[in-house]
Protein backbone atom coordinates (compact mmCIF):
# COMPACT_ATOMS: atom_id res chain seq x y z
CA UNK A 1 0.00 0.00 0.00
CA UNK A 2 1.27 2.95 -0.63
CA UNK A 3 1.38 5.94 1.92
CA UNK A 4 1.67 9.39 1.91
CA UNK A 5 3.77 11.77 4.02
CA UNK A 6 2.48 14.89 4.91
CA UNK A 7 4.24 17.81 6.60
CA UNK A 8 2.35 20.48 7.96
CA UNK A 9 3.67 24.11 8.80
CA UNK A 10 0.58 25.46 10.82
CA UNK A 11 -0.41 28.88 11.57
CA UNK A 12 -3.20 29.70 14.36
CA UNK A 13 -4.79 32.82 12.05
CA UNK A 14 -3.95 31.95 8.08
CA UNK A 15 -4.51 34.17 5.67
CA UNK A 16 -2.82 35.20 2.42
CA UNK A 17 0.10 36.47 3.60
CA UNK A 18 0.59 33.44 5.96
CA UNK A 19 -1.27 30.21 5.08
CA UNK A 20 -1.05 26.73 6.43
CA UNK A 21 1.12 25.11 4.34
CA UNK A 22 1.12 21.26 3.72
CA UNK A 23 3.77 19.30 2.23
CA UNK A 24 3.02 16.30 0.24
CA UNK A 25 5.24 13.72 -0.24
CA UNK A 26 6.50 10.29 -0.22
CA UNK A 27 9.56 7.40 0.52
CA UNK A 28 10.78 5.94 -2.77
CA UNK A 29 14.22 3.76 -2.56
CA UNK A 30 15.78 5.38 0.63
CA UNK A 31 14.60 9.32 -0.97
CA UNK A 32 12.44 11.57 0.50
CA UNK A 33 10.75 13.35 -2.25
CA UNK A 34 8.45 16.05 -2.35
CA UNK A 35 5.43 15.66 -4.45
CA UNK A 36 3.42 19.31 -3.86
CA UNK A 37 2.50 21.86 -1.34
CA UNK A 38 -0.33 22.71 -0.69
CA UNK A 39 -1.85 26.44 1.16
CA UNK A 40 -4.44 27.21 3.24
CA UNK A 41 -5.72 30.58 3.79
CA UNK A 42 -8.65 29.89 6.46
CA UNK A 43 -8.88 26.94 9.18
CA UNK A 44 -12.18 25.86 7.47
CA UNK A 45 -10.32 24.45 4.62
CA UNK A 46 -7.47 23.00 6.33
CA UNK A 47 -10.33 21.02 8.29
CA UNK A 48 -11.74 20.02 5.02
CA UNK A 49 -8.52 18.89 3.31
CA UNK A 50 -7.80 16.66 6.87
CA UNK A 51 -11.10 14.97 6.59
CA UNK A 52 -10.70 13.61 3.05
CA UNK A 53 -10.22 9.92 2.76
CA UNK A 54 -6.71 9.00 2.07
CA UNK A 55 -3.43 6.95 3.29
CA UNK A 56 -0.69 9.10 5.14
CA UNK A 57 1.09 9.68 8.10
CA UNK A 58 1.52 13.68 9.04
CA UNK A 59 3.84 15.59 11.13
CA UNK A 60 2.10 18.68 12.07
CA UNK A 61 3.74 21.56 13.78
CA UNK A 62 1.78 22.13 16.98
CA UNK A 63 1.58 21.32 20.30
CA UNK A 64 -0.78 17.89 20.95
CA UNK A 65 -1.15 19.00 24.72
CA UNK A 66 -0.34 21.43 27.37
CA UNK A 67 2.30 20.32 30.30
CA UNK A 68 0.96 18.25 32.98
CA UNK A 69 1.85 20.52 35.75
CA UNK A 70 0.15 23.73 34.21
CA UNK A 71 -3.40 21.16 34.18
CA UNK A 72 -3.03 20.33 37.46
CA UNK A 73 -2.57 23.54 38.65
CA UNK A 74 -5.77 24.99 37.03
CA UNK A 75 -7.46 22.10 37.77
CA UNK A 76 -8.45 21.08 34.48
CA UNK A 77 -9.58 17.30 33.67
CA UNK A 78 -6.62 14.97 33.55
CA UNK A 79 -7.82 12.98 30.83
CA UNK A 80 -6.11 13.89 27.42
CA UNK A 81 -9.49 14.30 25.11
CA UNK A 82 -11.66 15.71 28.22
CA UNK A 83 -8.70 18.17 28.79
CA UNK A 84 -8.72 19.03 25.00
CA UNK A 85 -12.58 19.44 24.92
CA UNK A 86 -12.00 21.98 28.28
CA UNK A 87 -9.38 23.80 26.58
CA UNK A 88 -10.49 24.52 23.11
CA UNK A 89 -13.97 25.57 24.41
CA UNK A 90 -12.28 28.45 25.97
CA UNK A 91 -11.64 32.01 23.86
CA UNK A 92 -8.46 33.07 23.54
CA UNK A 93 -8.73 36.07 25.90
CA UNK A 94 -9.31 33.72 29.02
CA UNK A 95 -6.75 31.19 27.75
CA UNK A 96 -4.27 34.75 27.73
CA UNK A 97 -5.56 35.07 31.33
CA UNK A 98 -5.54 32.67 33.11
CA UNK A 99 -1.93 31.30 31.25
CA UNK A 100 -0.20 35.45 32.49
CA UNK A 101 -1.64 34.72 36.39
CA UNK A 102 0.05 31.40 35.89
CA UNK A 103 3.11 32.81 35.42
CA UNK A 104 2.99 35.93 37.03
CA UNK A 105 3.06 33.71 40.29
CA UNK A 106 6.14 31.90 39.34
CA UNK A 107 9.87 32.82 39.76
CA UNK A 108 12.08 34.78 37.34
CA UNK A 109 13.69 32.16 35.06
CA UNK A 110 10.81 29.34 35.52
CA UNK A 111 7.57 30.82 34.50
CA UNK A 112 6.57 28.48 32.05
CA UNK A 113 5.14 25.20 33.08
CA UNK A 114 7.35 22.14 30.14
CA UNK A 115 6.12 19.02 29.33
CA UNK A 116 8.75 16.35 29.33
CA UNK A 117 9.38 16.56 25.37
CA UNK A 118 10.20 19.86 25.22
CA UNK A 119 13.55 19.53 26.74
CA UNK A 120 14.97 16.67 23.93
CA UNK A 121 12.91 18.37 21.43
CA UNK A 122 14.32 22.11 22.08
CA UNK A 123 10.65 23.38 21.89
CA UNK A 124 8.91 26.00 23.03
CA UNK A 125 6.38 25.10 26.10
CA UNK A 126 2.99 24.43 24.57
CA UNK A 127 1.83 27.57 26.63
CA UNK A 128 3.02 30.03 25.47
CA UNK A 129 0.53 32.68 24.02
CA UNK A 130 3.15 34.68 22.02
CA UNK A 131 6.47 34.48 20.35
CA UNK A 132 5.70 31.53 19.25
CA UNK A 133 1.86 31.08 20.57
CA UNK A 134 2.20 27.79 20.18
CA UNK A 135 -0.67 27.59 22.66
CA UNK A 136 -3.35 29.06 19.95
CA UNK A 137 -1.85 26.69 17.63
CA UNK A 138 -2.65 24.35 19.61
CA UNK A 139 -6.36 26.22 20.50
CA UNK A 140 -7.16 26.15 16.94
CA UNK A 141 -5.60 23.52 15.00
CA UNK A 142 -6.09 20.06 17.35
CA UNK A 143 -10.12 20.63 17.14
CA UNK A 144 -9.72 20.20 13.16
CA UNK A 145 -7.66 17.06 13.71
CA UNK A 146 -10.37 15.77 16.21
CA UNK A 147 -13.06 16.31 13.34
CA UNK A 148 -11.52 14.86 10.83
CA UNK A 149 -11.02 11.58 12.99
CA UNK A 150 -7.40 10.80 12.55
CA UNK A 151 -5.30 8.79 14.79
CA UNK A 152 -3.10 10.51 17.00
CA UNK A 153 -0.74 7.51 18.47
CA UNK A 154 -1.08 7.25 22.26
CA UNK A 155 -3.29 10.16 22.60
CA UNK A 156 -6.62 9.41 20.75
CA UNK A 157 -7.62 6.49 18.47
CA UNK A 158 -9.10 7.07 14.58
CA UNK A 159 -8.79 6.28 11.01
CA UNK A 160 -5.69 4.58 11.46
CA UNK A 161 -5.02 5.03 7.10
CA UNK A 162 -4.39 8.96 8.62
CA UNK A 163 -1.89 9.12 11.03
CA UNK A 164 -1.24 12.78 12.73
CA UNK A 165 1.96 13.18 14.81
CA UNK A 166 3.62 16.42 16.47
CA UNK A 167 6.30 17.16 14.93
CA UNK A 168 8.80 20.18 15.32
CA UNK A 169 10.95 21.77 12.74
CA UNK A 170 13.51 23.06 14.69
CA UNK A 171 14.45 20.06 16.30
CA UNK A 172 16.10 19.06 12.60
CA UNK A 173 17.10 22.12 11.68
CA UNK A 174 19.19 22.46 14.92
CA UNK A 175 21.00 18.77 13.71
CA UNK A 176 22.07 20.84 10.80
CA UNK A 177 22.72 24.69 11.62
CA UNK A 178 22.49 24.70 15.27
CA UNK A 179 21.74 28.04 16.55
CA UNK A 180 21.56 30.31 12.98
CA UNK A 181 18.50 31.70 12.27
CA UNK A 182 17.09 30.32 8.95
CA UNK A 183 13.77 32.28 8.54
CA UNK A 184 11.82 35.29 9.72
CA UNK A 185 8.68 36.96 9.17
CA UNK A 186 9.90 40.41 9.22
CA UNK A 187 10.97 41.51 6.40
CA UNK A 188 13.88 43.83 7.78
CA UNK A 189 15.31 40.89 9.02
CA UNK A 190 15.01 38.27 6.17
CA UNK A 191 18.75 38.61 5.95
CA UNK A 192 21.77 37.00 3.13
CA UNK A 193 22.81 35.22 6.60
CA UNK A 194 19.68 33.68 6.50
CA UNK A 195 19.80 32.52 3.22
CA UNK A 196 22.71 30.94 3.31
CA UNK A 197 21.57 29.43 6.22
CA UNK A 198 18.82 27.74 4.42
CA UNK A 199 20.99 26.73 1.43
CA UNK A 200 23.63 24.69 4.13
CA UNK A 201 20.37 22.77 5.63
CA UNK A 202 18.67 22.00 2.34
CA UNK A 203 22.27 20.96 1.12
CA UNK A 204 22.35 18.67 4.48
CA UNK A 205 19.44 17.22 4.13
CA UNK A 206 19.85 16.36 0.56
CA UNK A 207 23.40 14.93 1.24
CA UNK A 208 22.49 12.32 3.84
CA UNK A 209 24.49 13.99 6.27
CA UNK A 210 21.76 14.50 9.20
CA UNK A 211 22.13 11.40 11.80
CA UNK A 212 18.57 11.40 12.68
CA UNK A 213 17.73 10.92 8.82
CA UNK A 214 20.95 8.88 7.80
CA UNK A 215 20.06 6.26 10.41
CA UNK A 216 16.65 5.44 9.52
CA UNK A 217 18.23 5.20 5.61
CA UNK A 218 16.70 8.16 4.16
CA UNK A 219 17.92 11.62 2.53
CA UNK A 220 15.95 14.85 0.88
CA UNK A 221 15.77 14.66 -2.79
CA UNK A 222 14.25 17.63 -4.75
CA UNK A 223 14.36 18.68 -7.77
CA UNK A 224 15.91 22.25 -8.88
CA UNK A 225 12.88 24.03 -8.99
CA UNK A 226 11.58 22.78 -5.51
CA UNK A 227 15.31 23.98 -4.45
CA UNK A 228 14.44 27.46 -5.08
CA UNK A 229 10.86 27.41 -4.13
CA UNK A 230 12.49 26.86 -0.83
CA UNK A 231 14.95 28.99 -0.53
CA UNK A 232 13.23 31.32 -1.58
CA UNK A 233 10.79 31.88 0.65
CA UNK A 234 12.58 33.61 3.45
CA UNK A 235 9.30 32.74 6.17
CA UNK A 236 10.93 29.87 6.34
CA UNK A 237 7.23 28.03 6.05
CA UNK A 238 7.38 26.00 3.09
CA UNK A 239 10.83 24.36 4.43
CA UNK A 240 9.25 23.95 7.86
CA UNK A 241 6.13 22.40 6.14
CA UNK A 242 9.13 19.71 4.26
CA UNK A 243 11.14 19.22 7.99
CA UNK A 244 8.07 18.42 8.87
CA UNK A 245 7.26 15.76 5.97
CA UNK A 246 10.83 14.67 6.73
CA UNK A 247 10.11 13.89 10.75
CA UNK A 248 6.96 11.83 9.46
CA UNK A 249 9.01 10.05 6.83
CA UNK A 250 11.20 8.95 9.78
CA UNK A 251 8.48 7.81 11.72
CA UNK A 252 7.28 5.76 8.71
CA UNK A 253 10.22 4.20 8.54
CA UNK A 254 9.95 3.09 12.40
CA UNK A 255 6.48 1.76 11.59
CA UNK A 256 7.63 -0.35 9.00
CA UNK A 257 10.52 -1.69 10.86
CA UNK A 258 7.94 -3.16 13.72
CA UNK A 259 8.23 -0.15 16.07
CA UNK A 260 4.61 -0.51 17.84
CA UNK A 261 4.44 3.37 18.48
CA UNK A 262 5.82 5.12 15.29
CA UNK A 263 9.14 5.55 16.76
CA UNK A 264 7.68 7.47 20.12
CA UNK A 265 8.99 6.64 23.18
CA UNK A 266 6.37 5.58 26.41
CA UNK A 267 5.28 8.93 27.54
CA UNK A 268 2.97 10.79 29.46
CA UNK A 269 -0.57 10.28 27.74
CA UNK A 270 -2.14 13.67 29.05
CA UNK A 271 1.68 15.90 27.34
CA UNK A 272 1.99 14.09 24.06
CA UNK A 273 5.36 13.90 22.93
CA UNK A 274 7.38 15.81 19.08
CA UNK A 275 8.10 12.98 16.76
CA UNK A 276 12.13 11.78 16.49
CA UNK A 277 12.93 13.62 19.95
Amino acid sequence: MDIALWGCDFSSAPSRRKPVVLAIGRISAGNVLLDHIETFETLADFGARLAEPGTWVGGFDLPFGLPRELIEKLGWPTDWLACIRHYTALDRDEIRSRFAAFCAARPEGAKFAHRDTDRPAGSSPSMKWVNPPVALMLHAGMPLLLDAGVLMPGLHEGDPARVALEAYPGLLARLVIGARSYKNDDRSKQTPERLEARKDLLEALESGQVSLLRVAGLRLKLSEAQQEDLLNDPSGDRLDAVLCLLQAAWALRRHEQGHPRWGLPDFDPLEGWIVSA
